[in-house]
């Protein structure tokens, strides 16, 4: 048996996977991270772990989600922007917590099911189908350095059929869409339900006028099409949202191009912070598109002169550069 490694099992078959996978090379230790919900996780968590044989720490990560995370989640929203919770969880929660168990059990490694790879502490995408380098941008090198992606080399459906070759309890649950302390799925309920909602305002045109009443800009982001309930001469689309007035512009959406991505809080991982412009690749939100770009240091954040127009890129979104398969970093869009 190799050396020691701690991997944080969800309960789901990704991580059940990457557990075995680790196992023909590894001591491994799983950790279920309690974000204090009801739910099968826990419970799958510790099948997967007997079914493995391999020991199981729970860790209650409440406090720090609440801190690092719900809460910034619920001021965004607040202040007209559309969070992006995994990213910042995945940095200032789920990876210290699991390096936390490795540092006590004298572990050089930590892992997950992330479709991602890692070498030489640079982050590479993973296969295109599913690949997850987006919502692990933020990662510091420091910590990337400490951690290995067992499943960046397979697409999703190679995945369930090796779950069912190993005899894992979970070959077959479904995935989870939602956000985890959201399992509802439905954010505006959850804000309102902690006090966090925005009062209702106008829609207004551009010019100012009263297109309707809206539900709270909290319920909102750029770009959004549906669900306005407003009807005219065209279809409407979430051109800017107003926090000072409570009002949610819209437009036809031909205003939703920008040539001019500025982004601040950079976190390089590949790369350091540009003497002049470079020409990267960028993701501005949670999918495959990639357009073209040049990248260059304004202040303490980025700007990104796009070759293409980007459609609608979002305050509180995240952008990530890449160059080719390598991740060079992130930044967070205002």
């Amino acid at each position: 048996m190799g050396e020691k490694i701690v991997l944080g099992l969800s309960g789901g078959v990704d991580s059940a996977v990457a557990a075995k996978l680790l196992q023909e090379r590894c001591h491994v230790t799983g950790v279920y991270l309690d974000n204090g919900l009801e739910g099968s996780g826990a419970a799958d968590a510790a099948a997967v772990a007997e079914r493995l044989g391999i020991p199981l720490e729970i860790v209650d990560i409440r406090a720090q989600l609440e801190e690092q995370v719900c809460a910034p989640f619920a001021a965004d929203y607040l202040a007209g922007r559309t969070p992006l919770p995994c990213a910042r969880c995945n940095r200032l929660v789920k990876f210290p917590a699991l390096l936390a168990v490795a540092d006590k059990i004298g572990a050089g490694y930590v892992s997950t099911g992330h479709y991602a790879r890692v070498e030489n502490g640079l982050l590479k995408k993973g296969r295109p189908a599913n690949d997850q380098s987006y919502m692990l941008a933020r990662l510091t090198r420091a910590q990337l350095q400490r951690v290995i992606f067992p499943l960046g080399d397979y697409e999703k459906t190679q995945v369930r059929a090796l779950a069912r070759d190993f005899g894992i309890p979970v070959a077959d649950k479904p995935d989870s869409m939602e956000i985890c302390f959201i399992p509802e799925g439905d954010y505006g309920d959850w804000l309102e339900g902690r006090g966090f909602s925005t009062p209702p305002g106008n829609f207004v045109d551009k010019s100012g006028r009263v297109l309707g009443r809206h539900r709270g800009i909290h319920r909102y982001t750029l770009g959004q099409g549906r669900g306005l309930g407003v009807s005219g001469p065209h279809r409407y689309f979430v051109t800017e949202l107003r926090p000072e007035t409570r009002e949610v512009v819209l437009s036809d959406g031909s205003d939703l191009g920008k040539d001019t991505v500025r982004c601040v809080q950079p976190n390089w991982i590949a790369a350091e912070a540009p003497a002049g412009p470079v020409e990267v690749e960028v993701r501005l939100r949670h999918s495959k598109t990639q357009l073209p770009a040049a990248l260059e240091a304004e202040g303490e954040g980025v700007v990104l002169r796009m070759h293409t127009p980007a459609r609608a890129p979002t305050p509180g979104q995240l952008a990530v550069f890449y160059d080719g398969d390598t991740v060079l970093g992130s930044a967070w869009i205002v």
